[in-house]
């Protein structure tokens, strides 16, 4: 049963049947590249990944990553969704689709619908999205999706630098009282 649709798209929980299609996304070169090793070399490593990641969030939180699919014909193309990050405040848009499904709107479409679902059903009005520097097309998706730039951060797990963009309202700052 279906999570989200769209006109194109069927967004749906992953289990371990996706293991397969987990594998062979999390080891494109572009996958490896701007997102980072998970180690998921085997359907093993990804029934693993989907049960600890994914499905562990579902259970927890009420949204994970979904397995995006065309609505036609049932392929699956990418993973779209939602995650907490411990060392996130916010929860983040995660996304990433299979090269030969690039440049056709999917992931603008995929990830604008779960935004409206996580402010309309999640009651989430901030979501932040984290993107290497270098993946010029996802800042741009970002962009077109309504996300800023918001500033650079290292997360604890390699430390490689990423900059962090932000959707929805904006948090108040209050600056402290000047001391006198």
């Amino acid at each position: 049963m279906p999570v989200l649709e769209t006109d194109r798209l069927t967004l749906q929980r992953l289990t371990p049947d996706d293991a397969p299609f987990i594998r062979e996304l999390l080891n494109e070169p572009s996958f490896l590249r701007h997102i980072g090793d998970k180690g998921v070399r085997t359907t093993a490593d990804a029934m693993r990944y989907i049960e600890t990641g994914p499905m562990a969030s579902y259970e927890r939180l009420g949204f994970g990553l979904y397995r995006v699919e065309l609505k036609e014909s049932g392929v699956p193309i990418g993973m779209c969704g939602l995650l907490k990050r411990d060392w996130l405040a916010d929860v983040d848009l995660g996304f990433a689709f299979l090269p030969r499904f690039w440049a056709k709107g999917y992931a603008f479409e995929s990830a604008a619908a779960v935004l409206a679902h996580a402010r309309q059903a999640l009651g989430r009005e901030r979501i932040v999205a984290i993107v290497s520097p270098d993946n010029v097309a996802s800042i741009r998706l970002l962009g077109k999706l309504g996300f800023r730039f918001e500033r650079l951060a290292r997360p604890p797990e390699d430390g490689t630098e990423v900059r962090v963009f932000a959707w929805g309202e904006v948090p108040v700052v209050v600056a402290p009282a000047a001391i006198q």
